[in-house]
């Protein structure tokens, strides 16, 4: 379950030998759920706390439920962090991609820094609208790479899986504080046998069919 490499500061590092200060690293989760939001986290690693993390901070999906809830609090502690989420009905009006955009955005936006030099994305997402004009770099699988995505991962994971339960003792019968919303058999069988909820995502192939 942990056998996942670290994540390093190596990107980052360099990014301050080029005069930037202020690195922060951006991922989200609940991309391919049938239900729920998609949600993003930002974070910036002080140079400060950056030794209190190494050798400890991984992609999320890399870590047990327990060690992610321990990072989480020390994350919480030692850096500057925020995570947004976008909401289903949301989802279904502009797409999954623009939303998960408008997570990014928003978790950048609410990050309490007075300005950020440069932004280290997960994935191949460009960041458009209010943080075109700030320089950013997508890292393929950098929830691995860097470690203040890693961190981002993480923050935005907990998170979400908190919104999930509680949604799931309102509908137990999808079983999303076990799938999380993802359309796994169970759940894809709940929905044939009760319908969908106000937190399925309509424009969903599996959901809206």
């Amino acid at each position: 379950m942990e056998k996942r490499k670290f994540a390093t500061y190596e990107i980052e590092d360099g990014l301050l030998h080029e005069g930037c200060n202020v690195v922060v690293g951006v991922d989200e989760v609940g991309r391919g759920p049938g239900a729920g939001p998609v949600t993003a986290g930002a974070v910036w690693i002080p140079s400060i706390s950056l030794p209190l993390l190494m050798a400890k901070v991984k992609d999320s999906k890399a870590l047990s439920e327990k060690r992610r809830d321990v990072l989480y609090k020390l994350i919480d502690r030692t850096c500057v962090w925020s995570v947004q989420s976008v909401d289903n009905n949301t989802i279904d009006k502009i797409n999954i991609l623009q939303a998960t955009k408008l997570a990014m955005r928003k978790a950048l936006y609410y990050l309490d820094v007075s300005k950020i030099d440069h932004v280290l994305v997960d994935g191949t997402v460009k960041l458009d609208g209010a943080f075109t004009d700030t320089p950013q770099t997508q890292v393929i699988r950098g929830d691995s790479k860097s470690i203040s995505i890693a961190a981002a991962s993480i923050m935005a994971k907990v998170v979400r899986d908190e919104e999930m339960r509680t949604m799931h003792w309102i509908h137990p019968q999808y079983g999303w504080i076990r799938n999380k919303g993802y359309l796994t058999k169970e759940h894809i069988e709940a929905i044939q046998t009760y319908g969908i909820t106000d937190y399925h995502r309509k424009s969903f192939r599996k959901v809206g069919s």
